[in-house]
């Protein structure tokens, strides 16, 4: 697909359908049909057979993944055991953390069936917006508010699972004193 230039998927069927789709994606959200086109040059395409691995938590983040079609298995493994974090479907999107930095990658990412991905490596969306400061801005945007949704999440997680801390209103309740605050 990188070989066609933004144009090209204006007569193109194919390129139309995947631009649709595209526009569906809510890391790409409010971004015009043009600046799509400038995306949509910049993904590349790949199958994935069921069971195939598409990366390895602690492999150094390269590319942010797109499900076009399939379904895929995001998972820790440790202590001989996997620990499956979520399965995603067609729409959905990882790995977008590669496109701030090149760290290890946090989980592992598996096809759980047939899956066809559109891959968006850091290198060419660095190409892409060096030029184009508007589709960075709100890419970059809705990435942000995407992890702020992950955080929150996660926050609303380890409430539910909170234990009793030391100065909690809990522990409060139960009679412990308060910790002092180091600034006092």
């Amino acid at each position: 697909m990188a070989s066609l230039h933004w144009r090209d998927w204006a007569t193109d069927p194919e390129q139309l359908r995947r631009l649709d789709f595209l526009g569906k994606v809510p890391l790409f959200a409010g971004l015009s049909r043009h600046q799509l086109g400038k995306l949509l040059v910049k993904l590349f395409e790949k199958e994935y057979a069921p069971g195939e691995t598409i990366f390895l938590e602690g492999e150094p983040g390269k590319a942010l993944f797109i499900v076009l079609d399939g379904t895929v298995s995001i998972f820790h493994a440790g202590h001989g055991a996997e620990e499956r974090v979520t399965s995603l479907a067609r729409g959905a999107y990882f790995g977008e953390l590669a496109l701030i930095d090149d760290l290890p990658r946090s989980a592992s990412a598996r096809a759980d069936a047939q899956s066809v991905l559109l891959i968006l490596y850091k290198s060419h969306f660095d190409d892409l917006i060096e030029g184009h400061s508007t589709i960075a801005i709100r890419v970059m945007g809705n990435l942000l508010k995407a992890l702020a949704g992950y955080v929150r999440a996660a926050h609303a997680r380890s409430a539910d699972h909170a234990t009793t801390l030391p100065g909690s209103a809990t522990a409060l309740e139960q009679g412990e004193k308060p910790l002092e605050r180091p600034d006092r």
